[in-house]
């Protein structure tokens, strides 16, 4: 089977996570430049947006890098880093989105998480989980404490992702299909 290059994968990677984190800090830098003393709408639109933004570069890396680097014979794995021809998981591709931008983290939580790290913080996290998991919102804005945070419905994009899950060695759950809610993507405003 032909390989890509790795190189050229991650050339496309790199543009995809380049247009996300440059298109928040745009929103941030005017969002900022453009406040009014009703700081909490504009904190609400910007979490929204961002959110939006993270959520559509996942999809578009699942649906187009994913899908394209399976057909070159490569294959998205955990253990990405030590393999030669792997790519990041789509769940550390949103991590790896957060590491980069500044302000804010950027993370998952699970309704069955693989790892505790991905398990809500607060009680109010997984009181907000548990409203998205009911299908009424796809996406919730709140204030916890001292943070304000923001949560976007994540769902099995593809039965592949869904089929990772059930095959998972840490997996508690082995019946998951594509468009299951899975969790969601967070966002903790910092300070």
């Amino acid at each position: 089977m032909k390989y890509v290059s790795k190189n050229k994968i991650w050339s496309t990677i790199m543009a995809v996570m380049l247009i996300v984190v440059v298109g928040s800090m745009t929103l941030l830098t005017n969002g900022q430049a453009a406040m009014t003393k009703d700081f909490t709408l504009d904190r609400d639109a910007m979490t929204k947006y961002i959110l939006a933004t993270v959520q559509a570069a996942r999809t578009i890396y699942v649906k187009s890098v994913l899908r394209k680097i399976k057909k070159a014979g490569m294959t998205a794995s955990e253990d990405w880093v030590k393999e030669d021809h792997a790519v990041m998981l789509p769940a550390q591709f949103v991590k790896s989105l957060g590491y980069e931008i500044q302000g804010y983290e950027l993370s998952l939580v699970g309704t069955d998480p693989l790892y505790d790290t991905n398990l809500p913080k607060t009680p109010k996290e997984k009181e907000m989980l548990g409203k998205l998991a009911s299908g009424k919102e796809k996406m919730i804005t709140f204030q916890d404490g001292t943070q304000y945070k923001g949560m976007s419905a994540d769902f099995a994009i593809s039965q592949g992702c869904a089929d990772c899950h059930n095959q998972h060695k840490r997996t508690k759950k082995r019946d998951w299909k594509k468009g299951d809610f899975m969790g969601a993507i967070i966002i903790r405003m910092r300070g």
